[in-house]
């Protein structure tokens, strides 16, 4: 695997345009734009505030950043740079911003969830949605960019508005059968918009376009519920994580549960493969120790690790969760499907040091990652059966069908990684 230089970046904020064209990156008062084959600079916007949030609109011609102290939003033009546009929320303050599917819209969330603003960048015209409610996910967005649908909260109640895009007018508004809505997000068929209610509740909700409750999903009562939700694809399938360490998959036929995979402790089945990373720390002879390997090669004293196969029954690192405290680290707070519907991998997070991988065709566990430190995030490559995740070190993992790897990361002053995207290659940004 080849890497570049190392980018200087702040925030986190190291974004792939969604054409693969361009590689932004923000630091601290600047936005460098790069060409991501050459890596060559194109453009660079100076800010009058370090930048909060960065996004590329859909068709990679403007790039969005905002500034939350300042309630200020600035939209720069690749393709024109003397153009840009800046939106100043003024006192009522600024907690978010994002595009819409069609990249001449953009919304704003004010302070306290008091509502939604819709600047649009071809008329200068400005939409007001109010009572939109403060949530885990309480705005989404259908496949194909014709509808918005928006959680809201009025007299202590849910509701639930479908929007056209075009225009932005009303199409429908429903009330919600849930206690606390914590999140929605739709099908990639855009058929289907599914709900679900805070974690002190396990309730489910699928609803239709036109707002009419095709179907309820509840696991059990008295105890803390869903934790992530995940639709497959292909919209076949939906996958639902809770705190009892279960991920229970739904059809979208009868909207019933097929399977469930639990997490145990103990890997007993034959089918499944278990890595298991193995470090080793290179034994350095005197006659290495130049001065110019002291200073220059870092990688003299690097950590190695590679992927060894443990025999079954395995036994998994199991941490304990402190029941006298909020949000416990316990239950299944990620589900990524890979692109082709295939495979399904799931954390445990009372499992942290564990990655679960599951085949979607046969309804079994086929491979578990067990690193040395707690898994940090993980991503599908969009065009292959390769997930790639990071654990804070210099180093990412690889995973496919055929095996595993472990790959050094060749970053300056040996900072940890994180994986952000898997586009024609890896990026990375370092903490």
């Amino acid at each position: 695997m080849n890497f570049s230089e190392v980018f200087k970046q702040s925030n986190q904020l190291c974004k792939v345009s969604p054409d693969g064209k361009y590689l932004a990156t923000c630091v601290q008062y600047r936005l460098v734009v790069r060409d991501f084959n050459s890596l060559q600079i194109v453009h660079l916007y100076t800010f009058l505030d370090p930048v909060m949030h960065m996004e590329w609109s859909s068709d990679s011609l403007f790039i969005l950043c905002a500034m939350y102290k300042r309630g200020l939003v600035q939209v720069w033009s690749l393709e024109q740079p003397d153009w840009h546009c800046k939106i100043d929320e003024g006192s009522i303050g600024l907690v978010s911003s994002r595009w819409s599917p069609d990249g001449r819209h953009i919304l704003n969330t004010t302070e306290f969830s008091l509502r939604v603003t819709v600047w649009s960048l071809c008329t200068k015209s400005v939409s007001y949605i109010k009572y939109p409610k403060a949530c885990q996910k309480g705005i989404d967005f259908t496949a194909d960019g014709r509808y918005m649908a928006l959680a809201e909260r009025r007299e202590c109640k849910d509701y639930i508005s479908v929007f056209v895009c075009d225009d932005w007018h009303l199409l429908r508004h429903f009330e919600s059968e849930t206690q606390d809505l914590a999140g929605l997000e739709w099908s990639p068929n855009s058929c289907v918009l599914a709900v679900w209610d805070s974690c002190l509740e396990y309730k489910i909700l699928l609803y239709s376009l036109d707002g009419r409750l095709l179907s309820s999903y509840s696991a059990y009562e008295w105890s803390l519920g869903i934790k992530s939700v995940a639709w497959s694809p292909s919209s076949q399938f939906l996958a639902i994580g809770s705190y009892d360490e279960k991920v229970r998959i739904l059809n979208h036929i009868t909207w019933k549960k097929i399977t469930q995979f639990e997490h145990p402790a103990t890997i007993i089945n034959a089918k499944a493969v278990v890595f298991k990373e193995v470090e080793k720390r290179p034994v350095v002879g005197s006659e290495d120790l130049s001065i110019h390997q002291l200073t220059v090669d870092n990688s003299l004293f690097s950590t190695q690790s590679k992927y060894e196969i443990t025999q079954l029954p395995a036994q998994v690192p199991v941490i304990k969760p402190d029941p006298d405290r909020a949000n416990p680290k316990i239950g299944i707070s990620a589900l990524a499907f890979s692109a082709g519907n295939h495979y399904l991998a799931t954390k445990n997070d009372n499992m942290p040091q564990n990655l679960w991988v599951w085949d979607m065709q046969r309804l079994s566990l086929l491979a578990v990652l067990e690193q040395t430190a707690p898994v940090r995030c993980f991503v599908w490559d969009p065009h292959r059966p390769r997930l790639a995740l990071c654990t804070g070190n210099t180093k990412v993992y690889l995973w496919s069908p055929v095996g595993c790897v472990s790959v050094n990361v060749p970053v300056e002053g040996m900072d940890p990684v994180s994986p952000l995207c898997i586009n024609k290659q890896l990026c990375y940004w370092s903490k």
